[in-house]
């Protein structure tokens, strides 16, 4: 009866799980013909997967785990990164501050301070191997932990960092269950980010944390939702101390604690008559004075979890090694942006070269600007509005920004499913395509193909613009014409 209920549900999983093991046994960066054929297949198998089976969370949670356990022996074939990460681990392991030291300094004087450190060294490249760690601590934590269960085998570490990224992933479906069905929104939609093949890729297959920051990130919105604040000041204290990035949304926050009319205070008579043990850390937020010495409060714990974690590791070399390294990503790096390329083309009609060094120091400020505009003149009073402001500023800062590897839209992506914009799980898809940006590595042009690169932003700037300035109108306008 299970078989002919589910019969086709079952030949979509048996299909996704050998695409998955093709995806992470059999296959090599430069394939690309055969990269795009197993994730469109992919991405089209979970679409119906999803569709399918909305009603039965108990079993697509199942096959979200089943998907992952395929890549649990494999080594990444995507990226590089988990090179650097095993050997931050193993030098935090041996006494060293992976903050003081590049791996370049070690190799280049014949020293060999880690177990398979030339393996590792050339793993990870030359441009990595020649710059300091940029991984905040407790993310450096999690390559502790690999180091200390597999010391000396790379797979092995690979193994133990998969299944941090694979229990994090779970968090973030227990609390995005709960969140949304405090929000009042069907429950399934969790999924277009746990069992989509983008997050299983590039997390558990490529071994990104950005899944790690995402938990602790998701855990934090659903204690702020139950009006736990101080809890999920120091939980957004440890997402940020994974990836840096929620930084860029903690000005958002503050209508939320002091908005005299907050929309979430029914919510919170609710949670009160539901769950008696925490109606004491309920109060109102009415009153502005109250809600300001809230909203201090709030960002001094967060900012205390970070320092804390930062500090065992402080010295003032630290400082200026950390804050070089990530200016990097403004004033350096280059791949896979939009905006970032106009503006450099246009730069380059009349001053020529180095642009991004004029550019990428006038990023931040821009960016700092438009999330101020959100905060301060945009309604962000309750927790879908609260959301949705940060999807529009992260999305602002990947559309102005020089660097977006594709496992940087994860965050864009889990945040969308509380919203009604689906133009990040479009991006979720299309983002295949900037793996494509080195179709020329192997000739003499080193440089990305912009014609791939074009194609991306045009589906995803025309799902977006479509999304944030037509679709309300259309709405609104069939509401008149019913009512009328």
């Amino acid at each position: 009866m299970f078989l002919k209920l589910y019969k086709t549900p079952l030949l979509l999983v048996l299909a996704s799980l050998l695409f998955y093991a093709v995806f992470a046994y059999h296959l090599l960066r430069t394939d690309y013909v055969k990269l795009l054929i197993l994730y469109a297949g992919l991405f089209f198998l979970f679409y119906k997967l999803v569709l399918l089976l909305k009603g039965n969370i108990k079993l697509l949670s199942w096959f979200a785990f089943g998907f992952r356990v395929v890549f649990i022996l494999a080594i990444p074939n995507l990226s590089q990164d988990f090179y650097r990460f095993i050997w931050d681990g193993r030098m935090l392991l041996e006494g060293y501050n992976p903050y003081l030291f590049t791996v370049a300094s070690f190799i280049g004087n014949n020293e060999f301070p880690v177990a398979q450190a030339q393996e590792l060294y050339e793993g990870m490249g030359v441009l990595n191997a020649g710059h300091f760690s940029n991984y905040p601590p407790l993310n450096q934590l999690c390559f502790v932990i690999a180091g200390v269960f597999s010391g000396s085998s790379i797979l092995g570490s690979a193994m133990v960092m998969r299944l941090l990224i694979i229990a994090a992933d779970f968090g973030t479906l227990h609390f995005g269950k709960k969140l949304l069905e405090k929000l009042n929104l069907p429950v399934y939609l969790i999924f277009w980010y746990v069992l989509n093949p983008f997050i299983i890729i590039e997390l558990t297959g490529n071994l990104h944390f950005e899944g790690v920051m995402i938990f602790f990130l998701i855990w934090s919105l659903y204690l702020l939702h139950i009006g736990k604040w101080q809890f999920a000041a120091v939980v957004l204290g440890l997402s940020v101390s994974v990836k840096l990035i929620p930084l860029i949304i903690l000005p958002l926050y503050w209508q939320w604690f002091t908005s005299k009319n907050n929309d979430d205070d029914e919510m919170l008579k609710q949670v009160q008559h539901d769950e008696k043990e925490i109606a004491t850390s309920l109060t109102p937020r009415n009153d502005a004075i109250n809600g300001m010495t809230k909203l201090i409060s709030f960002y001094a714990i967060v900012f205390i979890t970070i320092i804390a974690l930062f500090l065992p590791f402080y010295s003032s070399e630290f400082i200026t090694n950390y804050t070089d390294t990530v200016a990097l990503w403004f004033n350096n790096f280059e791949f896979n942006a939009s905006l970032y390329y106009i503006a450099r083309a246009i730069g380059y009609t009349f001053r020529g070269y180095n642009e991004i060094a004029v550019i990428g120091s006038a990023i931040p400020i821009i960016v700092i600007a438009f999330v101020l505009l959100l905060t301060f003149f945009r309604t962000n009073r309750n927790t879908v509005q609260l959301i949705t402001a940060m999807v529009l500023a992260l999305s602002f800062y990947f559309f102005t920004t020089t660097t977006v590897h594709p496992w940087y839209i994860a965050t864009l992506l889990i945040l969308s499913v509380f919203t009604t914009y689906k133009f990040p799980l479009v991006w979720s898809f299309v983002i295949i395509l900037s793996y494509l940006a080195y179709v020329n590595v192997d000739k003499a042009d080193k440089s990305e193909n912009l014609w791939i690169i074009a194609l991306e932003y045009a589906i995803v700037y025309g799902v977006f613009i479509w999304e944030v300035f037509f679709k309300k109108k259309e709405a609104l306008k069939k509401t008149s014409l019913f009512n009328g």
